[in-house]
């Protein structure tokens, strides 16, 4: 058994092929997936976080809205930034999210991606302390967003406050008892998911990661997965820890697939450069029949590795196709790779 949860870009774009056409569109059209996704047995709605973009960025009220609607489905974040973020204001929308859902949030964090303006955290009035690298910045911030989620008290009250406090030092509110639990982190290299590990969050790998050894990219992520259980099993933690894979996968099984799809049965891995001196892997993508498909996939040791298969989607094409998408999925392919 494998858990399969779909991760949406939100991309918009007035474009006459695209179903979501504005930023309202995705908004809304998310939702509606999330909903239809959890009637067809999907069992996570996960959504990308990117700033100064026509996607998805502010995650917390999307969300909401998602658990608000839904019963069952995990709803969670690929990646949310954290050179962008207030770690304690997030703590507090996080917690109500996570109410609000009933504790389904997986909240997936990083320090992000290659942006699309230069240091755009700084417009948001953040910068760095005396010798620290953005990447530093984003761990920073992420300890103390851990920290907070635990619920201890750690605020000074006031001796005259509006209100009358409890005893004790303050702690932040809404608190949401779990969360902590539910954190995972996205590593693009094997020195960020062991970290992960020592840090207590799950691990989140994505279609691509810094090439470290020059291996195919599934084997450098597989790799990559056991480095990170060994050190959560080095770091005394009790709990299993979770880990999620990306890919990026298509059941041909009608005209509409093929004409989308069709030529991407040929992909391969591809190198580029994420950063000015960081050399990346890109994983392939997988567009075949279903019995094709279940033969290649059966041979991506990274999937084997991992409890937990996000699915990108193409969300411009609309609600119907994306559900159609996962559906081919869950019931031509899940099934014989003993995913169901």
């Amino acid at each position: 058994m494998k858990k399969i949860g779909f991760l949406s870009f939100g991309h918009w774009s007035d474009h006459p092929a695209y179903q979501a056409r504005s930023a309202a569109d995705t908004l809304l059209q998310s939702i509606d997936l999330a909903v239809a996704a959890e009637e067809i047995g999907l069992d996570g709605a996960y959504f990308r976080v990117h700033h100064f973009a026509k996607q998805l960025a502010s995650p917390f009220p999307l969300l909401s809205a998602i658990g608000a609607k839904t019963s069952v489905i995990e709803i969670g974040t690929g990646v949310i930034d954290m050179r962008y973020e207030n770690p304690l204001y997030m703590v507090e929308d996080a917690g109500a999210a996570d109410l609000i859902s009933g504790g389904r949030l997986q909240l997936g964090i990083s320090r992000g991606s290659p942006e699309q303006v230069i240091d755009g955290w700084r417009y948001f009035d953040y910068d760095l302390q005396e010798g620290e690298t953005d990447a530093e910045m984003g761990r920073r911030k992420a300890l103390n967003f851990l920290k907070r989620l635990d619920g201890a008290g750690f605020a000074e009250p006031n001796p005259y406050p509006m209100f009358p406090n409890p005893p004790g030092m303050l702690r932040l509110e809404p608190y949401s008892e779990g969360l902590r639990e539910r954190i995972w982190w996205g590593a693009a290299s094997d020195a960020t998911a062991v970290w992960a590990a020592e840090q207590g969050m799950s691990l989140q790998s994505s279609t691509l990661k810094y090439d470290e050894s020059g291996k195919p990219f599934h084997i450098q992520q597989a790799e990559q997965i056991r480095k990170y259980r060994e050190a959560w099993k080095a770091a005394g933690h009790t709990r299993e820890p979770r880990v999620s894979v990306s890919r990026s996968i298509f059941a041909l099984v009608n005209d509409q697939d093929r004409y989308y799809f069709g030529q991407q049965m040929e992909s391969t891995d591809k190198i580029g450069m994420i950063e000015a001196d960081k050399r990346a892997i890109f994983g392939k993508s997988y567009a075949a029949e279903p019995d094709k498909l279940i033969k290649e996939l059966a041979q991506d040791e990274a999937i084997q590795e991992a409890d937990t298969l996000l699915l990108t989607i193409p969300n411009t094409l609309g609600v119907d196709y994306n559900i159609h998408v996962l559906s081919s999925i869950l019931q031509h392919v899940a099934p014989d790779l003993g995913w169901r």
